[in-house]
């Protein structure tokens, strides 16, 4: 799906599995093979059921208090069967004009789901969350590649999107262990 960068399918490097191993989230994010763009990988370990997990993920009113400067998330369509919905979110930060964003989720229950940008500023958003058991935990994968609708220095996205890539895996994992009797 993101063409050079590499599919979930793989093992992580072995600096992630370092990273999970003393629990914490793993986030690398490095230039897209455009220029233009930044590609992310990250995971995180979940002590939660795999269902769980999957509810925290795909609850689009609780995303705004999951993820740094989302302001609002709102599904305007969505598949009948629930094998898909059409979200549309709204991005504020600190000195910058609100990005509207309208993607798709193309869902894989429980174990992950594929999203593409249909509408809205951003010029490229593209990736896949992915869930699998790992021992007594779920194991959460995310690549995606993002590109801003404005001119924003590379490396100033980078250090945006590794404090807020964690950030907002961390808040996964503690609502979904919340959640957890």
């Amino acid at each position: 799906m993101l063409g050079a960068a590499p599919a979930l399918g793989v093992e992580l490097p072995e600096r992630a599995q370092a990273a999970l191993e003393r629990g914490r989230p793993y986030v690398e994010v490095k230039p897209g093979p455009d220029g233009s763009s930044g590609v992310i990988l990250a995971a995180i370990d979940v002590a939660a059921p795999q269902a769980v997990v999957w509810s925290v993920m795909t609850d689009c009113d609780l995303a705004p208090k999951m993820v740094a400067n989302l302001k609002s998330c709102r599904i305007l369509d969505r598949d009948p069967q629930g094998r898909w919905d059409i979200r549309e979110e709204i991005t504020r930060m600190t000195f910058m004009p609100s990005v509207r964003t309208v993607y798709r989720e193309d869902f894989d229950p429980p174990d992950g789901m594929a999203f593409h940008r249909t509408d809205g500023d951003l010029k490229v958003l593209e990736g896949e969350w992915r869930l699998a058991p790992h021992g007594d935990q779920v194991r959460v994968t995310y690549e995606a590649r993002v590109a801003a609708p404005f001119a924003v220095p590379g490396w100033v996205a980078r250090i945006a999107l590794r404090h807020d890539v964690p950030m907002a895996l961390l808040a996964l994992r503690r609502e979904a262990m919340a959640r957890t009797p």
